[in-house]
């Protein structure tokens, strides 16, 4: 392979770029949302899979061409990932915390769009804000069209019921939220509810973090959408559409680029990678329960969790291998089983490690409730070891590879 099938790589994915922005723009103008969705995610993809690309092969293509335009395809790819992050996280420690509180699970309820969004009720304390039971996602096995519509499609149920819900629910003299209208947009509808949990079920310290994980996850949530629609409407992304159209019709290779080999190169960005995860405590990963990914649970120090860094960094190579892979291969290639399962298992390490650091963030509000409190330390401590199932599923996927490849 040769810098002429990068070209064509690259020319590939930055098409694949344009028609997700057109999809997009006709998504917002239709007021369609899962189409628009669709877009956002497709719009992600192809940007990570040039900028990553641009980052392996970078020895081929324009220096200052690439470094102008690879951290601009990064803040795109990020801003338009972080609504479904917190929507994921949201719903991930809602079902953990439904799970460790042994609730009998009970069907999906949820609004329409017109539904209030979850979590912004004004209340006059953070220990008082979960007093009032609220519906929140989805039981822990939903039912089997659930699990193929997916969250969204559990909240399009009536907004009668829902509202008859909380209703029946509500104390008297709390104050709910009026009804939040989401703003049509390319991304999607502003938050809604997700699948419903009866938080009735669930032991008041667990019903109370919950609230209070719904309320301020949403929130981020909500401020994510509108960062999205910002950004989509901005100079700073049409700059970066216009480069991608360019890219579209001509790669800016160098000279000597269209006969030189992109084996080496290739090769490189995998010995990083094997570099990267040859500094992980792979051994100590393989025993499962070793407890450490607990260790600095009770570190007072608000920054990310220490040891999970490394994890997160060879995630990235792994993807940056992957793409270059594609390059070589094309869409025809056989996909690496043993590759996506590692990536699959660091993704998972990713969420629970987010998940686990927003309970932390949440059991640091002010004012809370013991009971609250000691529910969102049980919670950390249950993604804590989701974060260590995840090392061990990525040690054993990892050592297949291996072996395969000795």
């Amino acid at each position: 392979m040769t810098g002429d099938a990068l070209a064509g790589y690259l020319r590939a994915r930055a098409t694949e770029f344009l028609r997700a922005l057109r999809l997009q723009r006709e998504g917002g103008s239709h007021g369609g949302t899962g189409e628009a969705a669709d877009a956002a995610r497709a719009l992600r993809r192809s940007a990570r899979r040039i900028s990553g690309s641009l980052h392996t092969f970078r020895a081929l293509l324009d220096a200052d061409w690439s470094e102008e335009i690879r951290p601009e395809l990064a803040w795109l790819s990020g801003t338009l990932a972080l609504e479904h992050a917190y929507e994921a996280r949201l719903e991930r420690l809602l079902l953990a915390l439904h799970r460790l509180s042994g609730a009998t699970a009970l069907p999906g309820q949820g609004a329409g769009g017109g539904a209030p969004l979850p979590g912004t009720a004004h209340l006059a304390d953070p220990a008082d804000a979960s007093t009032a039971p609220r519906a929140a996602p989805g039981p822990a096995h939903p039912p089997a069209a659930t699990r193929t519509a997916g969250p969204s499609a559990a909240s399009r149920t009536t907004a009668s019921a829902s509202a008859a819900s909380r209703t029946a629910h509500t104390p008297a003299g709390s104050r709910a939220a009026g009804a939040a209208t989401a703003s049509p947009g390319p991304v999607a509808t502003a938050p809604g509810p997700g699948p419903g949990i009866d938080r009735g079920n669930l032991t008041v310290g667990a019903a109370k973090a919950g609230a209070l994980l719904d309320r301020q996850l949403t929130l981020a949530r909500t401020r994510a959408h509108s960062t999205a629609l910002q950004a989509l409407g901005s100079s700073r992304f049409h700059a970066v559409a216009d480069k991608v159209a360019v890219l579209a019709s001509e790669v800016p290779l160098t000279p000597d680029a269209p006969g030189t080999d992109l084996v080496p190169l290739a090769t490189a960005a995998e010995e990083r990678l094997t570099d990267a995860v040859a500094a992980l405590p792979l051994v100590t990963a393989g025993h499962p329960y070793n407890a450490e990914a607990l260790v600095h649970g009770l570190s007072p120090d608000t920054a990310p969790h220490p040891q999970d860094a490394p994890w997160h960094q060879v995630r990235l190579l792994l993807r940056l291998h992957r793409y270059a892979l594609e390059v070589l291969h094309g869409d025809d290639g056989p996909p690496d089983v043993r590759l996506i399962a590692a990536g699959e298992a660091l993704d998972r390490h990713r969420d629970a490690s987010e998940a686990a650091a927003a309970a932390a963030q949440a059991a640091r509000t002010p004012r809370i409730a013991p009971a609250t409190a000691y529910a969102l330390g049980v919670l950390h401590a249950d993604q804590r070891h989701e974060v260590e199932a995840a090392r061990y599923a990525f040690q054993r996927a990892w050592q297949r590879h291996a072996v395969h490849t000795a």
